[in-house]
Protein backbone atom coordinates (compact mmCIF):
# COMPACT_ATOMS: atom_id res chain seq x y z
CA UNK A 1 0.00 0.00 0.00
CA UNK A 2 2.65 2.60 0.90
CA UNK A 3 4.86 2.12 -2.52
CA UNK A 4 1.63 2.53 -4.67
CA UNK A 5 1.18 5.25 -2.66
CA UNK A 6 4.56 6.88 -3.36
CA UNK A 7 4.15 5.75 -6.68
CA UNK A 8 1.30 7.56 -7.03
CA UNK A 9 2.95 10.69 -5.30
CA UNK A 10 5.41 10.64 -7.89
CA UNK A 11 3.65 10.05 -11.10
CA UNK A 12 1.15 12.89 -10.18
CA UNK A 13 3.08 15.23 -7.21
CA UNK A 14 6.43 15.32 -8.17
CA UNK A 15 6.32 16.87 -11.98
CA UNK A 16 5.21 19.59 -10.63
CA UNK A 17 7.46 20.24 -7.84
CA UNK A 18 11.07 19.49 -10.05
CA UNK A 19 8.64 22.14 -12.69
CA UNK A 20 9.21 24.70 -10.19
CA UNK A 21 13.08 24.23 -8.76
CA UNK A 22 13.19 24.72 -12.44
CA UNK A 23 11.98 27.26 -13.35
CA UNK A 24 12.75 29.03 -9.89
CA UNK A 25 16.95 28.53 -11.18
CA UNK A 26 15.93 30.16 -14.36
CA UNK A 27 14.59 33.05 -12.25
CA UNK A 28 17.17 33.88 -10.59
CA UNK A 29 19.54 32.98 -12.99
CA UNK A 30 17.86 35.47 -15.39
CA UNK A 31 17.04 38.07 -12.34
CA UNK A 32 20.91 37.97 -11.49
CA UNK A 33 22.05 38.27 -14.90
CA UNK A 34 20.04 41.71 -15.36
CA UNK A 35 20.38 43.11 -12.43
CA UNK A 36 23.40 43.92 -12.98
CA UNK A 37 23.21 45.66 -15.89
CA UNK A 38 22.07 49.17 -15.85
CA UNK A 39 19.22 50.66 -17.66
CA UNK A 40 19.79 53.63 -20.32
CA UNK A 41 17.74 56.12 -18.50
CA UNK A 42 19.58 54.99 -15.25
CA UNK A 43 15.97 54.45 -13.37
CA UNK A 44 15.50 52.12 -10.47
CA UNK A 45 12.89 49.96 -10.14
CA UNK A 46 10.58 52.33 -7.63
CA UNK A 47 10.71 55.18 -10.16
CA UNK A 48 10.09 53.41 -13.27
CA UNK A 49 6.87 51.80 -11.01
CA UNK A 50 6.06 55.82 -9.87
CA UNK A 51 6.31 56.82 -13.36
CA UNK A 52 3.33 53.98 -14.77
CA UNK A 53 1.37 54.51 -11.60
CA UNK A 54 1.49 58.36 -12.56
CA UNK A 55 0.91 57.93 -15.82
CA UNK A 56 -2.44 55.66 -15.07
CA UNK A 57 -3.87 58.29 -12.07
CA UNK A 58 -2.95 56.37 -9.53
CA UNK A 59 -0.89 58.57 -7.17
CA UNK A 60 -2.82 57.23 -4.66
CA UNK A 61 -0.69 54.10 -4.80
CA UNK A 62 2.09 54.21 -2.65
CA UNK A 63 5.40 52.97 -3.35
CA UNK A 64 7.05 50.83 0.06
CA UNK A 65 10.05 49.04 0.61
CA UNK A 66 9.86 45.25 2.03
CA UNK A 67 12.43 42.72 2.97
CA UNK A 68 13.87 39.56 1.27
CA UNK A 69 15.11 39.02 -1.97
CA UNK A 70 12.22 38.64 -4.99
CA UNK A 71 9.43 39.40 -2.53
CA UNK A 72 7.71 42.32 -4.29
CA UNK A 73 4.03 42.22 -4.61
CA UNK A 74 1.22 44.41 -4.77
CA UNK A 75 -1.02 44.71 -2.08
CA UNK A 76 -5.10 45.45 -3.59
CA UNK A 77 -6.26 46.12 -0.09
CA UNK A 78 -4.02 48.60 1.06
CA UNK A 79 -3.63 50.08 -2.47
CA UNK A 80 0.68 49.54 -1.99
CA UNK A 81 3.06 48.43 -3.89
CA UNK A 82 5.84 46.90 -2.17
CA UNK A 83 9.54 46.50 -3.72
CA UNK A 84 12.48 44.72 -2.46
CA UNK A 85 15.79 46.69 -2.29
CA UNK A 86 17.11 44.94 -5.23
CA UNK A 87 14.12 46.31 -7.18
CA UNK A 88 13.50 49.57 -5.97
CA UNK A 89 16.48 50.77 -5.42
CA UNK A 90 18.09 48.95 -8.47
CA UNK A 91 18.58 50.65 -12.24
CA UNK A 92 18.82 47.81 -13.72
CA UNK A 93 16.82 46.21 -16.65
CA UNK A 94 15.61 43.64 -14.40
CA UNK A 95 14.36 45.46 -11.64
CA UNK A 96 12.74 47.69 -14.15
CA UNK A 97 11.20 45.09 -15.69
CA UNK A 98 9.74 43.15 -11.93
CA UNK A 99 8.67 46.92 -11.16
CA UNK A 100 6.60 47.07 -13.86
CA UNK A 101 5.32 43.88 -13.30
CA UNK A 102 4.14 44.44 -9.77
CA UNK A 103 2.79 47.80 -10.91
CA UNK A 104 0.63 45.88 -13.53
CA UNK A 105 -1.00 44.35 -10.73
CA UNK A 106 -2.00 47.81 -10.10
CA UNK A 107 -3.57 48.90 -13.04
CA UNK A 108 -5.34 45.61 -13.13
CA UNK A 109 -6.94 46.31 -10.11
CA UNK A 110 -7.99 50.01 -10.98
CA UNK A 111 -9.50 48.40 -13.90
CA UNK A 112 -11.44 45.93 -11.73
CA UNK A 113 -9.69 43.01 -13.53
CA UNK A 114 -11.97 40.11 -12.85
CA UNK A 115 -9.27 37.40 -12.18
CA UNK A 116 -7.15 39.35 -9.81
CA UNK A 117 -10.55 40.45 -7.56
CA UNK A 118 -11.37 36.88 -7.54
CA UNK A 119 -8.13 35.64 -6.37
CA UNK A 120 -7.90 38.46 -3.72
CA UNK A 121 -11.74 37.36 -2.47
CA UNK A 122 -10.99 33.57 -1.48
CA UNK A 123 -6.89 34.22 -0.48
CA UNK A 124 -8.35 33.62 3.51
CA UNK A 125 -10.52 30.72 2.60
CA UNK A 126 -6.76 29.63 0.74
CA UNK A 127 -5.23 30.09 3.48
CA UNK A 128 -7.19 28.21 5.67
CA UNK A 129 -7.61 25.33 3.74
CA UNK A 130 -4.12 24.56 2.51
CA UNK A 131 -3.30 23.85 5.89
CA UNK A 132 -6.18 22.49 7.40
CA UNK A 133 -7.30 20.19 4.51
CA UNK A 134 -4.53 17.43 4.51
CA UNK A 135 -5.01 17.44 8.39
CA UNK A 136 -8.51 16.74 7.79
CA UNK A 137 -7.79 14.29 5.08
CA UNK A 138 -5.90 12.47 7.26
CA UNK A 139 -7.84 12.39 10.23
CA UNK A 140 -10.05 11.02 7.72
CA UNK A 141 -8.08 8.56 7.06
CA UNK A 142 -7.09 7.54 10.75
CA UNK A 143 -10.65 7.00 11.25
CA UNK A 144 -11.39 4.17 8.68
CA UNK A 145 -8.32 2.57 9.72
CA UNK A 146 -8.23 2.75 13.66
CA UNK A 147 -12.20 2.23 14.45
CA UNK A 148 -13.78 1.47 10.34
CA UNK A 149 -15.89 3.85 10.33
CA UNK A 150 -15.61 3.63 6.99
CA UNK A 151 -18.34 6.28 5.82
CA UNK A 152 -17.62 8.82 8.32
CA UNK A 153 -13.94 8.60 7.35
CA UNK A 154 -14.37 8.55 4.11
CA UNK A 155 -16.71 12.02 4.25
CA UNK A 156 -14.50 13.84 6.51
CA UNK A 157 -11.31 12.80 3.95
CA UNK A 158 -13.69 14.18 1.08
CA UNK A 159 -14.67 17.20 3.25
CA UNK A 160 -10.84 17.86 3.59
CA UNK A 161 -9.93 17.38 0.15
CA UNK A 162 -12.78 20.14 -1.00
CA UNK A 163 -10.37 22.54 1.37
CA UNK A 164 -7.49 21.65 -0.24
CA UNK A 165 -8.49 21.55 -3.80
CA UNK A 166 -9.04 25.43 -3.36
CA UNK A 167 -5.04 25.42 -3.28
CA UNK A 168 -5.27 24.09 -7.04
CA UNK A 169 -7.90 26.96 -7.86
CA UNK A 170 -5.73 29.44 -6.60
CA UNK A 171 -2.97 28.10 -8.56
CA UNK A 172 -4.88 28.27 -11.71
CA UNK A 173 -6.76 31.78 -11.27
CA UNK A 174 -3.43 33.15 -10.45
CA UNK A 175 -2.02 32.18 -14.03
CA UNK A 176 -4.02 34.40 -16.02
CA UNK A 177 -3.71 37.46 -13.07
CA UNK A 178 0.36 37.04 -13.36
CA UNK A 179 0.28 36.67 -17.40
CA UNK A 180 -1.40 39.95 -17.56
CA UNK A 181 0.42 41.51 -15.46
CA UNK A 182 3.45 40.84 -17.49
CA UNK A 183 1.89 41.94 -20.74
CA UNK A 184 0.86 44.86 -19.37
CA UNK A 185 4.20 45.51 -18.46
CA UNK A 186 5.99 45.02 -21.47
CA UNK A 187 3.56 47.02 -23.22
CA UNK A 188 3.90 50.05 -20.87
CA UNK A 189 7.91 49.72 -20.62
CA UNK A 190 8.25 50.02 -24.22
CA UNK A 191 5.40 52.68 -24.56
CA UNK A 192 6.57 55.28 -22.21
CA UNK A 193 9.97 54.60 -23.30
CA UNK A 194 10.95 53.33 -20.12
CA UNK A 195 13.10 50.97 -21.74
CA UNK A 196 14.84 50.40 -25.23
CA UNK A 197 13.34 47.73 -27.50
CA UNK A 198 16.81 46.00 -27.29
CA UNK A 199 17.13 46.24 -23.35
CA UNK A 200 13.18 44.65 -23.65
CA UNK A 201 15.29 41.08 -24.07
CA UNK A 202 16.25 41.12 -20.32
CA UNK A 203 12.67 42.11 -19.42
CA UNK A 204 11.15 39.23 -21.40
CA UNK A 205 13.81 36.72 -20.54
CA UNK A 206 13.17 37.88 -16.63
CA UNK A 207 9.38 38.20 -16.36
CA UNK A 208 8.73 34.85 -18.74
CA UNK A 209 11.13 32.92 -16.23
CA UNK A 210 8.95 33.96 -13.52
CA UNK A 211 6.02 33.19 -15.49
CA UNK A 212 6.84 29.68 -15.53
CA UNK A 213 6.87 29.27 -12.05
CA UNK A 214 3.28 30.00 -11.43
CA UNK A 215 2.59 27.36 -14.34
CA UNK A 216 4.80 24.90 -12.23
CA UNK A 217 2.74 25.90 -8.81
CA UNK A 218 -0.55 25.04 -10.68
CA UNK A 219 0.98 21.92 -12.26
CA UNK A 220 2.10 20.37 -8.57
CA UNK A 221 -1.14 21.67 -6.61
CA UNK A 222 -3.53 20.22 -9.52
CA UNK A 223 -1.35 17.04 -9.28
CA UNK A 224 -1.47 16.77 -5.29
CA UNK A 225 -5.29 17.21 -5.87
CA UNK A 226 -5.27 14.26 -7.74
CA UNK A 227 -3.62 12.31 -5.75
CA UNK A 228 -5.62 12.77 -2.43
CA UNK A 229 -8.84 12.06 -5.46
CA UNK A 230 -7.05 8.65 -6.34
CA UNK A 231 -6.27 7.76 -2.87
CA UNK A 232 -9.47 8.31 -1.72
CA UNK A 233 -11.17 6.41 -4.49
CA UNK A 234 -8.87 3.82 -4.37
CA UNK A 235 -9.56 3.03 -0.84
CA UNK A 236 -13.60 3.31 -1.27
CA UNK A 237 -13.27 0.71 -3.87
Amino acid sequence: MFYGSFSLWILLALPGLLLGFWAQMKVKRAFGKYSKIRNSRGLTGAQAARLILDHYGLRHVSIEETKGMLSDHYDPRAKVLRLSPDVGRNPSIAAVGVAAHESGHALQDADGYTPLKLRSAIVPAVQFGSWLGPLIIMGGFFLMALTGATDLGYTLAWFGLILFALTAIFAIITLPVEFNASARAKKELVAMNILSPEEMKGVNETLNAAALTYVAAAIAAIGQVLYYVFLLTGRRR
